[in-house]
């Protein structure tokens, strides 16, 4: 007689891999909330990508950051601040206390200023013009 055993299979996600509450929305939301350019790339006028490379320990916190691709101008520090502010969920992976290596990349753009404009009202101080409500209001902007 022949017995053909059939191995046992684990399962395909064997180890569950770390999500941020919300997810990717929520890390967008997170930096565009907490970043704060640089002194030096502003006046720079300094814009770009930095690639931060981080682990998280088996409790969702980033251990270590490292900047892969930088700005320079002090965006790189401010990035990796970002990245430390991080918190993720883990979820239990059958006891075994797991490390994970990600990547993140964040986008410095400078801020829009608002264009100055200045506004003029004339109004004539004619008697006989201000019955027919003749005014004129001029804007300039530049």
């Amino acid at each position: 007689m022949n017995y053909v055993m059939k191995k046992s299979r684990q399962a395909k996600n064997f180890i569950q891999r770390p999500s941020y509450p919300g997810g990717r929305a929520a890390i967008n939301e997170l930096i565009k909330r907490e970043l704060r350019y640089p002194e030096q790339a502003l006046e720079a006028k300094v814009e770009g990508k930095v690639k931060v490379s981080y682990t998280l320990n088996h409790k969702g916190i980033v251990t270590s950051a490292k900047v892969v691709k930088g700005l320079g101008h002090g965006c790189d520090e401010e990035a990796i601040r970002l990245v430390n502010l991080l918190r993720f969920d883990v979820p239990k992976n059958r006891g075994v206390r797991v490390t994970f290596n990600k990547t993140i990349t964040i986008h410095f753009r400078l801020p829009k200023q608002k264009k100055p404009s200045v506004n003029y009202q004339y109004t004539s101080s004619n008697p006989k013009q201000i019955k027919s409500k003749k005014s004129y209001k001029i804007t300039i902007n530049y």
